[in-house]
């Protein structure tokens, strides 16, 4: 299954210390009660591969630090796959909002793995009672950074 995109924007919040372009993935197999973005559970949008990335890197590429993508877990190693490419093509971090509880065996093709579902009784990453955790690659080590939302 090809990857598609939904739609996507420049953030300051969602990985600490870097202007990112969230790139909003479709094809969510989540369905997390309470999700804030249910039209992303659809398998609808456009194809994310290589030259949709070349776009937006020649639009924004040098506007930010950071290339996330949110979502992607109905196809990890296609994920892998332009992760990979987005790595020997830039100097971007390159960030994964997952919806796993673990964190996926491909980590460290990221510079930052957000994991977990949300669910609403625990809130999100700005909550201290949050399951969702954000890890920083720290040379193959995952490093829990959650803490850094709750200031």
């Amino acid at each position: 299954m090809a990857l598609k995109f939904y739609n996507y924007d420049i953030v300051f919040q969602e990985i600490p210390d870097e202007v990112t372009l969230a790139v909003n993935l479709t094809g969510c197999p989540h369905h997390c009660e309470g999700c804030h973005s249910p039209h992303l559970q659809r398998d609808t949008g456009i194809a994310l591969d290589e030259e949709a990335l070349n776009n937006l890197l020649s639009q924004y590429g040098q506007q930010i630090t950071c290339f996330c993508f949110m979502g992607g877990d109905a196809n990890p190693r296609e994920l892998s796959r332009l992760a990979t490419y987005l790595r020997q093509k830039t100097k971007l971090k390159i960030a994964w909002y997952s919806g796993n509880s673990k964190l996926p065996d491909i980590f460290t093709h990221f510079d930052y793995v957000k994991t977990g579902p949300y669910i609403s009784q625990f809130g999100g990453l700005k909550s201290p009672t949050t399951n969702q955790r954000l890890y920083r690659n720290n040379g193959g080590v995952p490093q829990d950074i959650t803490a850094r939302f709750w200031r």
